[in-house]
């Protein structure tokens, strides 16, 4: 059973920083649950205001069905009712459906609706999908806006109307005028999370659009960095938060933008920089090449 319900996760997520803990695999490419339960207990150590289990940076998109019900069972059972776990739900409807029901039996606190992958859809069939999905389940449900279902402002507005459980957007565009409609015409009905990799680049000029929090994927390996940047951009220290852009998070997106897929990687290799094993990634995605491990390995030592 979930721990929080909708109003109450609604209420947690906007508190504080949010994070996609990475999923483990072993050398076979199977998951590694020991080294997953040790992560997120690592990670909920911290004041983090809630866990997306099984997401983009837990490579949710490289998990069978059967893997994504254990992966969120496991975060569950390690950390719930310590800290809100949110699972992931893709596919087509009925898959989507499907990732829902299974996260409400294995106890999650709510749901973030990733796209449906590999199928174009206008905005009539993106308000079905979403309503379908959160009409399948009592939890808290957030829709992912990004790649092919990007939702307009009148859409939000219809799903905020008809789906009472609809509690989040997450945008995943960086469109400030598309933003600017959205919380314009919703207002704070919704909570506004930040979904661009990397977000803290993004951070402080969509505060002033509504996006009160974001998901930072560099919460994985260097916690104590993330928060504090979460904590400048929230104090609007423009100064501190450039200054961490320059001295850290951009010299990062230089190596994350040299591969595609890299965007992942580089949190399982940040992870092994700090000696905590982030493993390997699944294909498609490539691992570090040993020249931009020790490139990553060197910037995150002068942070430390």
């Amino acid at each position: 059973m979930a721990h929080l319900n909708p109003s109450e996760l609604a209420q947690r997520i906007k508190s504080g920083l949010l994070s996609f803990p990475v999923t483990h695999f072993d050398q076979q490419l199977q998951f590694d649950e020991a080294r997953y339960r040790e992560h997120l207990a690592w990670q909920s150590d911290f004041d983090v205001a809630g866990l997306f289990a099984a997401g983009g940076t837990g490579e949710g998109f490289s998990l069978t069905t059967a893997e994504m019900d254990r992966v969120v069972r496991v975060a569950v059972d390690e950390i719930g009712g310590k800290v809100p776990v949110i699972a992931s739900a893709t596919g087509g409807t009925f898959s989507a459906i499907e990732h829902v029901r299974s996260a409400e039996d294995a106890g999650a606190d709510g749901i973030l609706l990733m796209p449906p992958y590999l199928t174009e859809a206008d905005q009539e069939g993106l308000i079905e999908h979403v309503s379908a999905v959160c009409a399948a389940t009592s939890l808290g449900v957030i829709v992912y806006s990004r790649a092919n279902a990007v939702l307009n402002d009148r859409s939000v507005a219809i799903l905020a109307d008809r789906n009472a459980n609809l509690i989040g957007f997450k945008d995943g565009i960086g469109n400030i005028e598309q933003m600017t409609r959205i919380y314009a015409r919703v207002g704070e009905r919704l909570t506004y999370i930040g979904g661009l990799p990397t977000a803290e680049t993004f951070a402080l000029p969509l505060l002033q659009l509504g996006v009160s929090t974001y998901s930072s994927a560099m919460f994985n390996f260097v916690p104590e960095f993330a928060l504090a940047f979460y904590q400048d951009v929230i104090a609007q220290n423009r100064t501190a938060v450039y200054e961490k852009l320059n001295d850290f998070v951009i010299p990062y997106l230089d190596i994350r933008d040299r591969v595609k897929g890299y965007g992942v990687s580089i949190i399982k290799g940040g992870l092994d920089a700090v000696g905590r094993n982030g493993g390997l990634v699944r294909p498609p995605l490539q691992n570090l090449t040993d020249a931009d491990q020790f490139e990553l390995s060197t910037l995150i030592k002068k942070i430390s």
